[in-house]
Parts: C-alpha cells; structure tokens; sequence
C-alpha cells in the first residue's frame, strides 16, 4: 500500500547497523554488540511509559551521528526505507542546534541532512523534505536561532519549522515571536503540542500559526467533556491536520494501546489526521507495521488508511506538483485494488 509519512526523527530512525558503526567511528562504546541486541536494548527502554524517559535515547544517536558524513548517511537511509517501506511522499524532521555540542554547527548539520535525503530523492524518486526543529525546553535565543537557520535554508530543501522536545512546562507560545517571524519569513509550521499537555494546547498551536500539529492526541479527552467539546469543533473547522503516531503514543505514555488509541475516536469526530512512525529505531517499528496494527487492532478500514494518505499529502509542506502525485499514488492503487473511497 502506498503511504506518506509526514512525522519522523532522523535521530530516531537510524538502522541499527548503523547507529552501531557510527558508534564505533567516533569511538563510543555501544550498548550492545550487535544490531539485533542493539534493537533490542532499544525496544526495552521504549516501554518506559513517559515522554521525557522516551526522549533519553537520543543521546546516543544524536552523538553517534554527530558528523556530516553520518547525517548524510542517516538522511539518506531514512528516505531509503521509506521508499522501501512504499512511502510515495515523506518528510523528516531534526534539531540542527543538536550537534553544536559535538562540534558541527547547525548551518554545517542542516546542508548534509539536506544533501542525504536530496540524494536518497534522486536514486528512489521519493519526494522528500526536511523540517527544522527548535527545542520547545530550549531558551528563546536558541529557538530563534534554529529559526534563522531554516530561513537561511528553505527553498533549499528546508521545507518547515516544527517546536519538539519536552511539552509539559514548555508551551509554544513562548516562542510566539520567532513564530510569528517564521511564518512572516513564508515557513509552514507544525508544532508538537496535545501529547503530554492537555487539548487546549492543540488550539494553541493553531492560533500561533501551525497548520499541522505533531501528535495531538491530548484532543480526544475533550469528546467527552460537554464544556471542551468546541475545541474539537474548532480543529475541524480550521482544517487542522494531526500527525499521530500509535505506536510512540503507546511508548511515551499517551495511549494504553493500539485498540484504545484515540486515533480511532479522533478519526470518528472528522478531525483531519495520518498515522506516522515518530521515531523507528527508538520505536522499533516501520510504517507498514503501524498500518497494519491499526487495521487488526482498531478497526480501521484500508480505505480509512487511503483516505489518511490523501489528508497527509494535502497537507504536506512539499510542493504542489509532490502533493499531486502522491495523491495519483494513493487513488491509482486504490482503484486498481476495488476500494470505495
């Protein structure tokens, strides 16, 4: 089934392979010795059932990678196994303030991501971009510098700007400004927010701009609430489109399952939404298992997923001409297997 992935970490989807290679290159003992124990050490500390333990794996990667030969090769990979995986249009997203620590500047980080995935583009034909990512715990002058760097950087294969990292305590409108300046700069915006806070958060993130929001899940307590149901109304209605991803939901504490996952109610109240993998290494998962568990365990349709497809390709920051025929994608395999959209 052809698919499109708008929400993915690079430093949450590295191979195991290579993130144990990388490892080695920079001289930093891993802590497993081979891909598969490292994966399974991985899938261990993904059940820690909180956003901020989920978040402590990145250390690893980010200073396994922490070269631009290494994020080439990550970016490249990435895109690589989404095309494998029968993604048609797929976006990735990174924090490029990360690898200052190690020594690459946030300018030097954002040209090799760039360079692997324009590369990955041109061997498999996926259309791919890059979202800049600001961290929401970081201070002001440092969100603002990541949002210098994605204006420096967009048309150049920088395509968004996203607010990640720790969300309770950290809301995005203390960095209202550099959004404002960011949107002022022609940036599309997506914006972690409803994941570890509460659903007003989701309208927060609209109103400062976001057209797109990261997770959101925290939204589905408000169909039940009588005196916050206007919240979902008012999602609907500005069109917004939600980024979930089940399974990551399920690790960092969001959702007890796949069966309970508010994926399903969100998807029944005619909130626009996709289904995403977030981080694949740190998840162990692929888009393909993600599809597969919401059809066995929450009821979904394969058209439900078709139609999830075409919501995130309208709403992909890529140009028009990747959205079109991504879409073409979508509604050729979808007639050619007897589905009624």
């Amino acid at each position: 089934m052809p698919k499109v992935l708008l929400h993915e970490h690079l430093d949450g989807g590295l191979r195991p392979a290579t993130l144990l290679d990388l490892l080695h290159r920079r001289g930093i003992e891993p802590p497993a010795a081979t891909p598969s124990d490292l994966r399974d050490w991985l899938e261990a500390r993904a059940h820690a059932g909180s956003l901020v333990e989920y978040l402590r794996g990145f250390a690893l990667t980010v200073a396994a990678m922490s070269t631009p030969d290494a994020m080439e090769r990550v970016a490249f990979e990435a895109a690589e196994d989404a095309h494998l995986d029968g993604c048609v249009l797929a976006e990735f997203r990174i924090a490029p303030l990360l690898f200052e620590p190690h020594g690459v500047t946030a300018d030097a980080a954002t040209e090799a991501l760039v360079a692997g995935l324009a590369r990955a583009s041109a061997t498999t034909g996926l259309p791919c971009g890059l979202i800049v990512c600001g961290m929401r715990h970081h201070s002001e002058a440092d969100v603002a510098r990541s949002a210098d760097v994605a204006l420096r950087h967009v048309g150049r294969g920088v395509i968004g700007f996203d607010l990640a990292g720790p969300e309770a305590g950290f809301p995005a409108t203390l960095h209202a400004g550099t959004l404002s300046t960011l949107r002022a700069g022609g940036i599309p915006l997506t914006l972690h927010a409803g994941e570890a806070d509460g659903a007003e958060r989701v309208i927060e993130a609209s109103d400062l701009g976001a057209t797109r929001v990261g997770h959101g899940v925290r939204l589905a307590d408000a169909l039940g609430d009588p005196a916050r149901r206007a919240l979902v109304d008012l999602v609907v209605e500005r069109r917004l489109h939600l980024e979930i991803c089940p399974t990551s939901n399920m690790h960092t504490g969001a959702a007890a399952s796949i069966a309970t996952h508010p994926i399903r109610a969100l998807h029944d109240a005619g909130v626009s939404l996709s289904y995403n993998t977030d981080n694949r290494l740190i998840s162990c998962i692929d888009l393909s298992s993600e599809a597969t568990a919401l059809v066995d365990e929450a009821n979904f349709t394969h058209e439900d997923l078709i139609r999830m497809g075409l919501m995130a390709a309208r709403h992909s920051f890529l140009g028009e001409d990747d959205r079109a025929r991504a879409c073409e994608a979508l509604l050729a395999w979808s007639a050619a297997h007897g589905l009624r959209l």
